[in-house]
């Protein structure tokens, strides 16, 4: 009786995998219009194809389709770390504030990280990231550099409370994120470690059907020296990247790019009335001259409190991230401050500015030395300004600061940049000791020294990488998933769900499952329209119809979601046809 049990219990599961869906009995609720708060169409799609609901801002509850898709994303994930040798786990999303008073990042992170007490007035917060906890879980255990390198990652939640959260899945409050940490003993060691998860970031990428670049960036909250984003190349990304065909890309937040600025007139410093012009584009225009012959200033109050003048070339902007890390948390004087230290807002130059202003400038302006700038006074422009007779920037003033734009030098072959938007799906970061010696995280050395360990940290947004693949894979219809990630692989859609065109729509979908592919079955008493409108919507790769007329003869129409090709398959074959048209797309 025991083994007949047994017996049994083996079938039922055998049977259980060998199923298809249906339709009928899959929770995906379906949306006719475009919801109101909805702006990307990897957002609309996502909720009008019954994927995913708002909870409230910037939380999001994820439905079965959707979630298969996740599942397929995070087995990627596990296999390319498992090839580089990473170990899984999983630490509490809830971590001691006194971890984060260790790092010193308890206070600079910001109103983003969700700060609780408990019941005994302990502090702690919801992590929006993990590098305390990983680090403080091992530096009481890995004790000798015989033991590394390590990695461990995890698969979590995550919570950051964003200020304005949008997009859906884009900037989420609570989201899915896989993330990474490397110990080293070595700068060499962690350099290894580096490469081989960018490398397998750019696997994932490539299996989860994106098309993402690679790009240097800024490190953010995060720190380190070195790191590098994968966006996701889409019109709607918030990101702005430049890139080369020689394969360098860089985030405009840390692109260094050649700035080629044009050299302003030469002779005896002259003011001229320039009535009215305080933008660039009015002073070039009224001139006749290019806006990159200009010099752009903006009034700001650095990190010190102090208040200076930033030059940057007329047809650039100054970008924050990289003038917050030369000036600290700096802002742009209010129209109060501008008056306060005696600017003029639309005219400041550098010729005779207000004594007590410091006076900045972008690198790509240190090789031009005549200058159209304003005279300081309003309606007013100096030309002919010559730097070194007329004025004077010092040598430790010269900053990088200027945003890089399309046409720009590339800053490894010389050739002009492109630029594109992204998506930042995920990032890897040279960590050093910023951590290990924060923390005290210390091992023993070979040669019988006590050393900081080397780390790094990695990290993939998951749910983030489920709307980008929809936001490069959708059409007027509705999405077209990748097969690699799509939650079913192939969907029958029978015209008539009684008699032999249903039998027919049953034993295909068999067949198929026994094939190893993913299937659901439309099995909705709804007309054909309804069943082709939701069939496109969902995106599933491809699509078997049948109609009466099509089984009398011994045929299925078979449609490819991606190129909307219909090809005529006989009954017989319909399963090793998919089989031979999915199987090689698998991530």
């Amino acid at each position: 009786m025991r083994c007949d049990h047994y017996n049994m219990v083996v079938e039922r599961k055998v049977s259980v995998v060998k199923n298809y869906a249906k339709m009928s009995t899959t929770y995906a609720p379906t949306l006719k219009e475009d919801p109101a708060e909805a702006e990307l169409a990897s957002h609309k799609l996502l909720l009008r194809a019954g994927m995913i609901r708002k909870t409230a801002a910037g939380l999001y509850s994820y439905l079965p389709l959707a979630w298969r898709s996740l599942r397929k994303i995070e087995a990627v994930i596990r296999e390319e770390m498992e090839a580089i040798g990473a170990q899984e786990m999983l630490v509490p999303m809830v971590t001691p504030g006194e971890l984060w008073h260790d790092s010193g990042r308890w206070e600079k992170y910001g109103p983003e990280l969700m700060r609780m007490e408990d019941r005994h007035g302990r502090e702690f917060c919801l992590g929006p990231t993990h590098e305390e906890t990983f680090t403080d879980l091992v530096r009481n255990e890995l004790r000798s550099y015989k033991q590394l390198p390590v990695t461990l990652y995890q698969i979590q939640d995550k919570f950051r409370d964003e200020m304005r959260p949008r997009f859906g899945l884009m900037r989420g409050r609570e989201f899915i994120m896989k993330d990474a940490y490397s110990f080293d003993a070595t700068v060499e060691g962690m350099q290894r470690t580096y490469e081989e998860q960018k490398d397998a970031y750019a696997r994932i990428c490539e299996r989860c059907g994106l098309r993402a670049l690679p790009v240097v960036a800024d490190s953010g909250q995060i720190g380190g020296d070195t790191s590098v984003e994968y966006m996701a190349v889409a019109d709607a990304g918030e990101a702005e990247l430049v890139y080369c065909e020689c394969g360098f890309a860089a985030d405009t937040e840390a692109a260094s790019a050649g700035i080629t600025v044009a050299e302003g007139e030469s002779g005896d410093l002259q003011k001229i009335l320039t009535p009215g012009c305080a933008a660039i584009a009015d002073v070039a225009a009224f001139l006749n001259m290019s806006e990159s012959g200009t010099r752009k200033a903006l009034a700001i109050v650095t990190g010190e409190g102090k208040p200076a003048v930033v030059f940057v070339p007329g047809n650039h902007e100054m970008n924050d991230v990289k003038a917050e890390h030369a000036f600290g948390e700096f802002h742009l004087m209010t129209d109060e401050e501008i008056e306060y230290y005696g600017l003029v807002k639309g005219f400041i130059g550098p010729v005779g500015l207000p004594e007590g202003i410091a006076m900045f400038a972008d690198r790509s302006l240190q090789q031009s030395e005549w200058w159209v700038v304003g005279a300081n006074e309003a309606d007013y422009h100096f030309v002919h300004a010559l730097r070194g007779r007329d004025f004077a920037i010092s040598d430790d003033h010269w900053v990088d600061v200027a945003t890089a734009q399309e046409g720009d030098a590339c800053p490894r072959c010389g050739k002009a940049l492109s630029a594109a938007r992204g998506i930042e799906v995920s990032q890897v970061f040279q960590l050093g000791t910023k951590y290990s010696e924060a923390m005290g995280a210390t091992f023993m050395d070979e040669d019988g020294k006590e050393k900081p360990f080397q780390m790094g940290c990695y990290g993939i947004g998951v749910s983030r990488t489920l709307q980008a693949v929809v936001e490069q894979h959708h059409d007027e219809h509705g999405i077209v998933w990748p097969v690699c990630v799509a939650p079913y692989e192939v969907e029958i859609v029978p015209l008539d769900v009684k008699g032999e065109v249903r039998d027919v729509a049953e034993r295909i979908a068999t067949e198929a499952v026994r094939a190893g592919l993913e299937v659901v079955l439309d099995d909705r008493k709804e007309r054909a329209g309804v069943k082709f409108a939701d069939a496109d919507l969902m995106g599933f790769p491809y699509q078997v119809v049948l109609g009466k007329r099509g089984v009398k003869n011994g045929m299925a129409e078979v449609k490819d979601r991606a190129t909307g090709e219909r090809v005529d398959v006989p009954l017989d074959e319909v399963a090793t046809w998919l089989t031979h048209a999915i199987v090689p797309k698998r991530a």
